[in-house]
């Protein structure tokens, strides 16, 4: 779960950069919530319940495994085209052989999409 000042906005966000690796869009709660889910796990994003505006965590970063490197890309440009911002080093295979790449969605979290080749 994330806080979201823009829920719309970030719905739009995460309905197609999830959407890119293939994820169904998020559905709407009576609270105003909206949630994902796959087989693997559930995500959330919300309006802070204490009514003040919501934040990103200094030093936080949520991961989302994907298929392939081709994946992470799609996401991370599907991400930009829908509100989010790029964030880190460019998307691509690091020094331990793992691809990265990252975002930050509307409200600033950050984000990573993470591909281990076999």
């Amino acid at each position: 779960m994330v806080g979201a000042n823009d829920i719309e906005a970030s719905k739009k966000f995460y309905d197609a950069s999830f959407g890119a690796i293939g994820h169904d869009p998020g559905y709407t709660d009576k609270k105003g919530r909206v949630w994902y889910r796959s087989k693997t796990g559930i995500f959330g994003i919300t309006k802070p319940i204490d009514g003040n505006p919501a934040s990103h965590g200094n030093g936080s970063t949520i991961a989302f495994l994907v298929e392939s490197i081709e994946a992470g890309n799609e996401w991370h440009a599907v991400g930009i085209a829908n509100g989010g911002t790029t964030c880190e080093d460019p998307p691509g295979v690091r020094k331990n052989g793992v691809y990265l790449a990252y975002l930050r969605d509307p409200t600033g979290n950050k984000l990573c999409a993470l591909h281990r080749a076999d």
